[in-house]
């Protein structure tokens, strides 16, 4: 490099730090932020300002009329009308990855495990997705130890799905047994809005020692602000994106992007949106595909994404349900009456579908899994002859078989939450229940 571009470089570099910081003042406070006058801010900018000895730190979500709309990561108590702020010097940057594994962290990757992070180089949180052109195609199985999954609704490393499920049907069970049971080389967790209880049940009973130390939990509970709920999931985006640059396969599962859907509302409505489909303003719709596309492959790695979607009173066309549908590479519905019924894990096999299951699918698994459909399907069409004795066996052969099997197919999709089955053997085991079908 010619001594010309390097003095350019380091004069681009001193400029901004040898500008004098301009202080702002606090404005108007809301419940979750405050707004500014006097920063010459951008949208993106970390705010602070010292209340009560306290540095309350906040982001740029909006501008408008001179004044900076700020959201804070911390509660505002405290703050008062003129009380000074400034842009934080530090920016936006996060540790890097490989810093943090076997970590739990919040939302602006700080640890909250009373453990040090080892000094070393930052990276920054705001990326964008890989270049279309560049991703590598998707074409390695995924395996997740769930024989209902592996086989009726097979992933893919690269691949993005969505758990679509109400409250209190196993969601975060079948999460728990999906990363245990996965050959991922780094799992990454963002447990967005999440219970505080659950956290460290989570961290201890579900991932366990051995999964924790090749993993980075991002945590931001319910009873905190929205920007940091809506961070959280950025922050455990921007981790995976930094491990797949090294070159590693990546687990990345976000628990729920509802929540990181519902924070932004607030945000967005605080900063002066128009609400549109219930109440989500319509920058929400815009940054679902925004963070959902960062994940998959990229020319170095893959990250594989698993993101819940929490649907309200069981609508599976609401709002941000039915706008993940469209993003994702497939989606696994769990259904609360095979929970009542104790079916777990409670998947709804004819509900579920993996776009990449062509993919995963040869001539011989693809045949054994449109036999098990078929007979699911068969069943179900059939069932109110059955529970009202209406039904005539040797009237429909298909039909007949699929009563004949059904006990077994179902003992097939139960599997306790401790049990890990390979794809090999869960193929096996549905071509044993379906061989006598007919087609």
């Amino acid at each position: 490099m010619l001594l010309e571009d390097i003095t350019n470089i380091r004069w681009a570099e001193a400029l901004p730090a040898a500008r004098p910081i301009r202080v702002g003042r606090v404005s108007s406070v809301s419940a979750s932020g405050f707004t500014a006058v006097g920063l010459a801010a951008a949208v993106g900018d970390l705010v602070e300002v010292e209340a009560d000895g306290i540095i309350l730190i906040g982001r740029v979500v909006g501008l408008k009329s001179g004044e900076a709309v700020v959201s804070s990561y911390d509660a505002v108590d405290g703050l008062r009308l003129d009380m000074p702020c400034r842009i934080r010097p530090k920016g936006n940057g996060l540790p890097k990855a490989d810093r943090l594994i076997g970590r739990v962290v919040n939302a602006l990757g700080d640890p909250i495990d009373r453990q040090p992070v080892r000094p070393g180089p930052m990276m920054s949180s705001d990326r964008d997705a890989p270049d279309p052109l560049t991703r590598e195609l998707i074409r390695t199985p995924f395996a997740s130890g769930i024989r209902a999954i592996d086989t009726f609704t097979p992933m893919a490393k690269g691949q993005r799905i969505g758990v679509f499920a109400g409250s209190g049907v196993g969601k975060s069970t079948l999460l728990a047994m999906m990363v245990a049971g996965s050959d991922a080389d780094v799992i990454v967790v963002g447990l967005v809005g999440e219970r505080g209880r659950e956290v460290r049940e989570f961290i201890e009973d579900q991932l366990g020692e051995e999964g924790l130390a090749k993993s980075i939990v991002v945590v931001a509970t319910g009873d905190e602000s929205p920007l940091v709920r809506r961070t959280a999931a950025e922050t455990a985006t921007a981790f995976a994106e930094d491990l797949r640059d090294d070159g590693l396969d990546v687990l990345l599962v976000i628990d729920s992007i509802t929540r990181f859907a519902m924070a932004h509302r607030e945000i967005g409505l605080a900063a002066g949106e128009l609400p549109a489909a219930r109440g989500y303003p319509p920058s929400t719709m815009s940054a679902l595909p925004q963070l959902l596309e960062r994940a998959g492959t990229s020319d170095r790695g893959t990250i594989t994404a698993i993101y819940t979607v929490l649907v309200d009173g069981d609508d599976m066309d609401e709002p941000v349900a039915d706008a993940v549908r469209g993003i994702v590479d497939g989606h696994i519905v769990l259904s609360r009456t095979l929970a009542n019924s104790g079916h777990f894990p409670a998947i709804d096999v004819l509900a579920s579908v993996s776009r990449l299951s062509g993919v995963v699918y040869n001539d011989t698994t693809a045949e054994i899994a449109r036999r098990g459909r078929q007979l699911l399907a068969e069943y179900a069409s059939v069932k109110d002859l059955i529970d009202v004795g209406a039904y005539v066996k040797g009237a429909n052969p298909t039909a007949d078989a699929a009563i004949a099997t059904k006990s077994d197919l179902d003992n097939f999709l139960r599997q306790t939450s401790d049990e890990r089955v390979s794809a090999d053997d869960a193929w096996a085991q549905l071509a044993a229940i379906t061989e006598t079908t007919t087609s």
